[in-house]
């Protein structure tokens, strides 16, 4: 026995919106913690610290 799917045509615009809005913002999240935050969310020690120093050399980042 085969099952099959057959997924539906329609896409949910609402729902689409939606997923892309988070997408954005935990990127815009990320790109800030990695490349300006300097410690101000990051609060965990010299270890985040030296980890998104090392991330900003990586994106091309100014950070010196």
């Amino acid at each position: 026995m085969a099952l099959v799917h057959s997924p539906d045509a329609s896409i949910d615009a609402k729902r689409l919106a939606a997923v892309s809005f988070v997408i954005v913002l935990l990127a815009m999240l990320a790109l800030y913690v990695v490349g300006f935050d300097q410690g101000a969310v990051s609060r965990t020690g010299m270890y985040m610290h030296e980890l998104m120093h090392d991330g900003r050399h990586l994106l091309g980042l100014p950070c010196h």
